[in-house]
């Protein structure tokens, strides 16, 4: 029998995807400042703690610690050469804790760099840099591919045509969108309709928004997605606004309980795939597979 696919199990229910990483491993010992993705062959059980945690909360799928794993991130740490060899042991520490029936999704995050005229390089070139880091992470053992936090829609095609290119998996797509009193843009203008309509047209299987918008805005932002797609949406809320203490930790303006209650309207209103970004962690996830359960 066919093994069940993390689309199958898309097209059965509500699906929950894990919060957020870095947070957890900086609570784990993750220096600021120093490359996460080297825990990866230094500290590997520090980051499968973190999954094991998500999977232990309800998680239908975490992502993994490859988030900055690009040759042009790493290049900040020297580590450009070793892109494959981290991605792969990214994917492989993940699958490694996978409980029978749960999902380890390849993480492919921005590489922070601007595209020609803005910037030096060209679509073709970041097309590359994704090929090698998706190589890794389907080598490593990941179950598919997600291109999260874009706030560039032509680095998410780019990020989108270079997995494709190096791995068999299906690829999902989420940007970051700021809001305005005249919609939903990502940093560089992209409209909402700009980026469904692009992504469609490449057939992606699943998008959707992650970072930046509280979970009020996202469920709002899961209804106007609605409008433009019948596709399975995924929605990923930070737990509010970030700010910095004065003894530099970092706190998010919502509670658990606050962000939590907007679940329902974002299922309501078209997510099929949930989760949480930037200041949520297992207990958020906890939270959130109890009421998917009730729902």
């Amino acid at each position: 029998m066919a093994k069940t696919t993390i689309l199958d199990l898309i097209a059965k229910r509500t699906v929950l995807f894990d919060g957020a990483l870095g947070t957890e491993l900086m609570k784990r010992g993750l220096e600021p400042g120093s490359c996460p993705e080297l825990l990866n062959v230094e500290s590997p059980a520090v980051v499968q703690a973190v999954h094991g945690d998500y999977f232990a909360a309800g998680s239908d799928a975490v992502s993994t610690n490859s988030f900055g794993g690009t040759p042009l991130k790493l290049a900040a740490y020297g580590l450009e050469a070793r892109t494959y060899e981290l991605n792969r042991a990214a994917a492989r520490i993940a699958a490694e804790v996978r409980p029978p029936g749960r999902f380890v999704g390849g993480s492919l995050g921005p590489t922070g760099k601007l595209l020609h005229p803005q910037g030096e390089h060209t679509e073709a070139e970041l097309e590359a840099q994704f090929a090698v880091q998706a190589r890794g992470l389907a080598d490593g053992g990941a179950d598919f591919l997600i291109a999260e936090t874009m706030f560039d829609l032509r680095e998410a095609l780019a990020a989108l045509r270079g997995a494709k290119s190096a791995a068999s998996l299906p690829v999902f797509i989420t940007l970051t969108f700021n809001r305005n009193p005249r919609g939903f843009f990502t940093l560089m203008g992209d409209s909402l309709a700009k980026c469904v309509a692009a992504l469609e047209a490449e057939n992606v299987p699943a998008l959707g928004a992650n970072c930046t918008l509280t979970s009020r805005d996202m469920a709002d932002l899961a209804a106007e997605f609605r409008k433009l797609t019948s596709r399975p949406l995924i929605i990923q809320a930070n737990a509010g606004q970030p700010e910095v203490k004065p003894d530099g930790t970092t706190v998010f303006s919502q509670s658990v309980e606050d962000f939590v209650g907007d679940i329902p309207r974002m299922v309501q209103n078209g997510a099929r795939i949930v989760g949480g970004c930037c200041g949520t962690g297992p207990e958020h996830i906890r939270r959130m597979a109890a009421v998917l359960r009730t729902a």
